[in-house]
């Protein structure tokens, strides 16, 4: 039958199952829109209120099910909008099909009105994509995006559609899809064979998973192969849940996040089985030191991984559930009593735990991991709340932690939050609204769409802040001793240049607003210590390519009118009035403290700890008792060592440079 080109695009839609798509409409993609209308029952299309956001979505749809999720944009900014989403996915190996729009045909190569060459903008970050420019080839290229995107090692791939092919006519035949095999063909029987002697041989072996056996869907053949070879188990922060998490045998993450137990033990184990893992720098850290004692054995699906990072005895290559079921049909139950022991007994001396005193990120992940008796799907954004979601709710299936491990994507948690709300409709999704100003407007525009929709399974945890209460808080303590501020470009372009304007003004408090870019951080530095010099305290804006006098309007009536005000804890300081921000009214009903019953009362902060004076300036980090010794970066106590940002983290590791 003869169909349009936008009408075969939702054909091909619905050949593959795609019961959802997320985007944004525009002009060039508008055939595509009109025919997605006509089929809005068979097809549900999630508005986002900007491409990227759609790009996450889909990651999250995708990521949360193991399908194929699916994003629409229109041509030039739509298209450029859906990049870092694309990135997001191809790092972290999600498949996901972008299909965007063109200018037609004759306009192409012309620098038309919003034309861009998407496909050459996005050819580093998916694993393949396409302009078609001939209607006859449409359904096909459409069928083999879908394809590529879930063969072998899964990732983006993206479809550009020129306008005018949208509306040209062509036959059209519906087809069943292409079952998509296991990539089996470069396994071969030698490597199988000295795989199994390397595990027979070890004395001490430990497992390393990551998001390879969640992908490949292995957990149970890895759960037999753990218990056929007798190992302890760690994994990566895209690993989660491919082993049970709550398992006696599971020591937590490697790396520079991971356990003393995980990284102890595979620095003494004899042989290293890495499967479905990259060897990330955060895994490693000085690579010519990692597992130096052992010999790796690394199981994937994608040649190029091998030997990439770190040099490997020998490998497998190939799906690893595959694999993993090769290698148990030919294993005999083994054990390693003595050093299964001697992982368990590190274990019980360096626990994964944080103080008890004072309210704290990984205390509240754990009333989440409690309330929703484990089985919520969490949802992060980047950050130090990341790691502590990653460490302190215990995963025991795969899925169930949605995040950005390879590009570490701000902004990505909303959006998947979105995917995987849609996707997994019997399921508590999670996501925890983390950060100031900058991210406060998103996180209520997607909990204020949810809540118009009436979604029963999307909750908000709201640990949102604002800054203004606590620099007055910070002002008005005793002994308070900052010459002046530089203050945070991404908060100030949503509240703009005239939400800093009371340091100067009211506290004669010279500041500067700054970007993040070693230039900017010395611009402003070079500013404040001319007004310092020079007496004349103001505001300067060194950020004017993203912060205006006003900042953001629109993001802050959505603030206004979703967020209220509450009394917050800051580590370090306590409780500063009206520093905090909770859901409104409008949407108390997706409050996950209050849906959950979660009780966060305030905590004593440790009385040794000098954080705040740290933070007011009254003491330099060194001169804290518990400085270097109680607090480390490894196992911080104050806010002031958490991050690579806090003034103790940066004295401990540049001490006496």
């Amino acid at each position: 039958m003869q169909l349009t080109g936008a009408q075969i695009v939702i054909e091909c839609l619905k050949e593959q199952g795609v019961d959802t798509v997320f985007g944004y409409p525009g002009g060039a993609i508008l055939n595509v829109y009109d025919e997605l209308y006509k089929h809005k029952n068979e097809i549900r299309h999630v508005l986002t209120s900007h491409e990227q956001g759609a790009s996450h979505a889909a990651d999250g749809y995708a990521r949360s099910t193991g399908k194929v999720g699916v994003c629409l944009a229109t041509s030039g900014p739509g298209a450029t909008n859906l990049v870092t989403g694309i990135a997001t996915a191809y790092m972290d190996s999600v498949p996901i099909v972008a299909i965007t729009c063109n200018v037609g045909v004759p306009l192409l190569g012309k620098d038309s009105f919003q034309e861009i060459d998407i496909a050459g903008v996005t050819m580093p970050i998916t694993k393949h994509n396409y302009i078609v420019k001939d209607v006859t080839k449409l359904a096909a290229t459409i069928r083999k995006a879908f394809e590529i995107a879930k063969k072998g090692r899964p990732g983006p791939v993206l479809v550009d559609i020129p306008k005018d092919v949208t509306a040209q006519k062509t036959e059209y035949q519906a087809k069943e899809p292409v079952a998509v095999q296991r990539d089996t063909g470069r396994i071969t029987e030698e490597d199988l064979q000295t795989a199994l002697k390397l595990i027979r041989e070890a004395k001490k072996p430990y497992v390393f998973v990551g998001g390879g056996a969640v992908i490949s869907g292995a957990s149970e053949d890895l759960r037999e192969f753990v218990d056929k070879i007798d190992a302890p188990v760690c994994d990566s922060l895209m690993g989660k849940g491919a082993f049970d998490g709550t398992d006696p045998r599971y020591t937590g993450m490697l790396g520079m996040h991971g356990t003393k137990t995980s990284n102890y033990g595979v620095s003494e184990c004899d042989l290293l089985i890495a499967i479905g893992v990259r060897f990330s720098d955060r895994v490693l850290g000085n690579a010519k030191k990692f597992a130096n004692q052992a010999k790796i054995l690394q199981l994937d699906v994608d040649p190029a991984e091998i030997n990439k990072n770190i040099v490997v005895t020998a490998s497998v290559i190939g799906d690893v559930k595959e694999i993993l079921g090769r290698l148990n049909a030919q294993l005999a139950p083994m054990e390693h009593k003595e050093w299964m022991d001697h992982i368990l007994a590190y274990k019980e001396k360096y626990p994964l735990t944080y103080h008890p005193e004072g309210l704290s990120g990984p205390y509240i992940v754990e009333q989440v991991y409690r309330m929703t008796k484990g089985e919520a799907i969490m949802v992060t954004e980047v950050g130090q709340h990341q790691m502590w979601t990653a460490q302190y709710y215990r995963y025991a299936k795969p899925r169930t932690l949605l995040t950005s491990g390879g590009l570490g994507t701000m902004g990505y948690g909303l959006g998947a939050a979105i995917g995987a709300q849609v996707a997994n409709p019997d399921k508590q999704v999670v996501f925890l609204g983390v950060g100031f100003e900058t991210t406060a407007p998103g996180t209520a525009a997607a909990a204020l769409t949810a809540a118009e929709q009436r979604v029963e399974n999307f909750s908000l945890w709201s640990m949102l802040k604002t800054v203004e209460p606590a620099l007055r808080a910070l002002m008005a303590m005793p002994d308070f001793n900052i010459d002046g501020f530089i203050c945070p470009g991404h908060v100030a372009t949503i509240i703009g240049v005239k939400g800093f304007r009371f340091l100067p003004e009211e506290y004669s408090m010279p500041a500067v607003i700054a970007g993040f870019e070693p230039e900017d951080i010395l611009r402003a530095v070079y500013r404040l210590a001319k007004q310092i010099a020079e007496q004349s305290p103001k505001i300067e804006n060194e950020y004017r390519r993203a912060v205006t006098e006003n900042g953001n309007p629109l993001a802050q009536n959505m603030m206004n009118t979703c967020l209220r005000r509450r009394p917050d804890n800051w580590r370090g300081l306590g409780l500063i009035p009206d520093s905090g921000l909770e859901p409104a009214a409008v949407l108390e009903r997706l409050d996950a403290e209050k849906l959950f019953g979660i009780s966060c009362a305030e905590k004593p902060k440790p009385t040794a700890c000098r954080c705040g004076d740290v933070i007011c300036g009254r003491i330099a980090p060194e001169q804290c008792p518990m400085f270097g010794g109680r607090c480390t970066p490894e196992d911080p106590v104050g806010p002031c060592m958490v991050s690579s940002e806090g003034a103790c983290a940066a004295a401990y590791k540049y001490a006496g440079v």
